[in-house]
């Protein structure tokens, strides 16, 4: 099996996730994108002809995201017509998955040169969905609108979720908060000290002006006093009818968990950042590498893809986990890095409770919590987050995986090189 390699990573700023309050909120979804793939080709030189394809996550697929962003992100950055371009949805696992499939790709022998990605503009979703409810058109979100799967696996929201995973592992709002703090206590030294820098760029519009040169989203300024006075986020999903004369969103839980008593306790201190960004990574066989005078960043060691309980959606890193480490041949003590998205606090808990992991080689730099999680763009965030703190600090072996709705989770062990 040939091996595939990671040449480069890009990833945008992040703005805050509101229409007309976020620095880029007005952004078309593809030129946000395209952005990030000129970005790959201007730094490494590429002749964009030879790329094989661009395979691009985009969760929020409704509206200027419903197309093919792949191609036409491709096209706006000026690539040349050859390099193909498709788009691919596993909800918040979307780019880790395009980061997978593109690396098959090129394990298998089929391509070699490839770049994988994704973006979501929450504030135009967020928008767009509110203006589909208000037609009476549906929001365009998670709910699969199926009664007889509904029936099977009943799915609830994801915040609903989050609260009842805490109630089931016994973890406490306080402990949740602990983490949150340490989420913005992390990202605030990883922005001062330029931890990102090597990755991240600068977002502009059609005139070449500078929208966005920082992170929009981290409050360093949180403490611990100050996320205990905040009301819970998801306490309005609890008793709100899933559907038109449905069950509540609890009871979508409880149908299953019958005996499962909870309340709300997630909120936006403890919950991941609402905001638009987008990332790539570029990724070639080593022949093509050694060929145009690339030089690999990292090794694709193994990739593995799961699917948990659909109902509680959130439980799927650590099987994910457990499977691509059985795939790669390495146990838990062998990962260096560990990056694990931080949809909600609960998530991140529970995994390193269940895996038993050192908390600092858990989001050494913070997470979604503090940065935000640009729902199909954090995969590939996550991955070169993981890279940058590899060279960083010398590290051999980077695990990054994710909850993703319908109860899935995919991951990827990369290995620096």
């Amino acid at each position: 099996m040939a091996e595939a390699y990671i040449i480069d990573t890009v990833r945008t700023y992040r703005g805050v996730g509101k229409m007309g309050k976020g620095a880029i909120s007005q952004v078309h979804p593809e030129h946000l994108s395209a952005g990030v793939l000129a970005a790959l080709r201007d730094r490494n030189n590429l002749d964009t002809a030879e790329v094989d394809d661009v395979i691009w996550g985009v969760s929020g697929a409704m509206g200027l995201q419903g197309g093919d962003i792949g191609r036409n992100a491709a096209l706006d950055a000026g690539y040349d017509v050859r390099a193909g371009g498709v788009t691919l949805n596993r909800f918040c696992g979307s780019s880790i998955t395009t980061t997978n499939f593109a690396a098959g790709m090129i394990m298998a022998g089929m391509h070699d040169l490839v770049i994988s990605g994704g973006m979501d503009m929450m504030s135009y979703v967020n928008y767009y969905g509110r203006k589909m409810h208000e037609a009476g058109l549906g929001g365009g979100g998670m709910g699969t609108g199926n009664p007889r799967l509904q029936a099977v696996h009943p799915q609830s929201n994801q915040g609903v979720c989050a609260d009842a995973i805490a109630a089931m592992e016994g973890i406490t709002r306080s402990e949740l908060e602990e983490l949150g703090v340490e989420s913005q206590r992390r990202a605030d030294v990883a922005i001062k000290e330029g931890r990102f820098d090597k990755s991240t760029i600068v977002v502009k519009d059609d005139d070449g002006n500078v929208l966005l040169d920082h992170e929009e989203y981290p409050r360093p300024d949180t403490t611990k006093e100050g996320l205990a006075e905040l009301k819970p986020a998801f306490e309005m999903f609890f008793n709100m009818p899933s559907e038109k004369d449905g069950p509540t969103f609890k009871q979508l839980i409880q149908k299953k968990y019958t005996d499962l008593e909870f309340e709300p306790i997630h909120h936006v201190g403890i919950s991941s950042g609402v905001v638009d960004g987008a990332a790539g990574i570029l990724l070639a066989s080593k022949e093509y590498a050694e060929k145009h005078g690339m030089k690999p960043r990292a090794r694709i060691v193994a990739m593995a893809e799961i699917g948990d309980d659909p109902t509680l959606m959130l439980n799927a890193p650590v099987p994910a986990a457990k499977k691509v480490l059985a795939k790669a041949g390495l146990s838990k003590d062998d990962i260096d890095v560990w990056e694990v998205n931080e949809a909600f606090a609960v998530v991140t808990e529970k995994f390193i409770r269940d895996l038993d992991l050192d908390r600092a080689k858990v989001n050494p730099n913070g997470g979604s919590i503090a940065l935000g999680h640009p729902i199909a763009a954090t995969g590939a965030i996550l991955v070169g987050t993981a890279l940058d703190e590899l060279e960083r600090t010398g590290g051999r072996y980077g695990l990054i995986t994710m909850c993703a709705a319908g109860g899935m989770a995919p991951a990827i062990i990369i290995e620096r090189v």
